[in-house]
């Protein structure tokens, strides 16, 4: 089964947040997608975090130890393609990224957004 992660769910894994252990157990297994934009998104949570925490040994390692661990096989999307789901959902092109390769992987989205996650049920059918 194929599975796509957004920041949120991969930043909980990489930096041992609660959540984190939940979804790298879910994923376990699964071929894992996500946008190529993952890694800037990723690199601006940890810059935030070592920012307000600069002596956070895990932050600080989440990017070359945490994030290659987890063996995601990045997906390049056209900006046509985002922007016209972005508009679609209004949810912003970033968040839309994520949103485009699990519905064209047809694959589970896995997120801890909110708003991600109510259009990719919308999206889908499934109204819960």
């Amino acid at each position: 089964m194929r599975v796509v992660v957004d920041a949120s769910a991969v930043s909980a894994v990489v930096l041992l947040e609660p959540e984190g252990s939940t979804i790298r157990a879910h994923c376990e297994g699964e071929t894992i997608l996500a946008p190529t934009l993952l890694d800037y998104e990723l690199a601006n949570v940890v810059r935030t975090r070592l920012r307000k925490h600069p002596q956070d040994e895990v932050a600080a390692r989440a990017l070359s130890y945490g994030l290659p661990a987890l063996g995601i096989q990045r997906v390049g999307v056209r900006s046509t393609d985002i922007l016209n789901l972005s508009l679609r959902t209004g949810l912003t092109p970033y968040d839309a990224a994520y949103l485009w390769v699990a519905i064209s992987f047809d694959a589970e989205l896995i997120t801890l957004d909110r708003e991600l996650a109510k259009a990719d049920r919308l999206l889908r059918g499934d109204p819960a």
